[in-house]
């Protein structure tokens, strides 16, 4: 598949399917929570398309959902954003909070590479993050700026669903897509993958 670069999008504008899987897709939908989810989020799309922020979106989801206990895993260089969202969060749900460097764990226990040069730098540890929430039995795991792979371990080992509010990138001010709307760092990301190339 490559629909990135596919230009009209049939699928969207009329229902066609390149895959020839629709039937066995459709039926990937069967499993009831898969179901619960589908719809939950389908009627949030509809009820609020465009007129509610993510935020917004996260707590009628999880109303719809039933969820009580919402978990949220953040970095600590996010951890700001982590107490505002809990804020606005606790008044609707139980939230649980934990900070990546959970546990103190050393980089040098693991003989990983430093940012400062600084032998008792901390890892990050979202192994831990998903235990801890995991332990606390939270209903839907929320990711606040985990680092990019971390993210990623965090989500493997959480044993409640997870959602991403917010993904750091500590050049453009936690705005991934930012490249998507300047041509110059579309312009620069190119020409370096031309130079390795």
């Amino acid at each position: 598949m490559n629909c990135a670069a596919c230009n009209d999008k049939k699928c969207y504008q009329e229902n066609k399917d390149c895959t020839g899987e629709r039937y066995e897709m459709t039926h990937l939908y069967a499993d009831t929570h898969c179901a619960r989810i589908m719809t939950a989020a389908s009627e949030v799309e509809a009820e609020g398309y465009a007129n509610l922020t993510r935020v917004e979106e996260l707590i009628e989801f999880s109303k719809k959902m039933g969820y009580r206990k919402l978990g949220i895993a953040f970095c600590v260089g996010c951890a700001q954003e982590a107490k505002i969202l809990q804020e606005i969060l606790e008044c609707h749900f139980i939230i649980d909070s934990v900070c990546c460097k959970v546990c103190g764990i050393e980089k040098s226990a693991f003989g990983l590479k430093t940012v400062r040069q600084n032998p008792r730098e901390t890892i990050c540890n979202p192994i831990g993050q998903a235990a801890v929430l995991n332990q606390d039995g939270t209903d839907l795991n929320v990711i606040v700026g985990l680092c990019l792979g971390h993210d990623i371990l965090f989500t493997k080992n959480s044993a409640a669903p997870v959602t991403t509010l917010m993904v750091k990138d500590r050049v453009l001010a936690n705005n991934p897509a930012g490249i998507f709307y300047s041509p110059y760092w579309q312009y620069k990301l190119k020409a370096k993958q031309n130079k390795s190339a």
